[in-house]
């Protein structure tokens, strides 16, 4: 099953504290063309900011345009980023 949430938000600071929750949960962020990463974190939003300010990462030399993510309890964080990775790499010529 993919992310719940179907369309990207922008991967930008302002989109990150307007709409990731900063509750525990699995996220993906994507150029459009392809997953760059699929994570999981205690805190959704602190873990996006982290990525976005980090740099010189081999994540944002990937250009990253958009993030989706799903909150889930922290026992279950786990298993779903190892289901949402194991399904777009299905779907991806490359790997998140």
């Amino acid at each position: 099953m993919p992310f719940q949430q179907v369309f990207p938000r922008s991967f930008t600071a302002s989109s990150i504290r307007e709409h990731a929750p900063a509750l525990s949960g699995v996220y993906g962020i994507t150029n459009a063309k392809e997953w760059i990463l699929i994570g999981e974190a205690d805190n959704i939003r602190d873990a996006l900011i982290t990525h976005l300010e980090e740099p010189g990462t081999p994540l944002l030399r990937h250009n990253p345009k958009g993030f989706v993510y799903e909150p889930c309890h922290p026992m279950n964080r786990r298993k779903r980023r190892e289901q949402l990775t194991l399904e777009y790499q299905r779907s991806s010529p490359r790997r998140p």
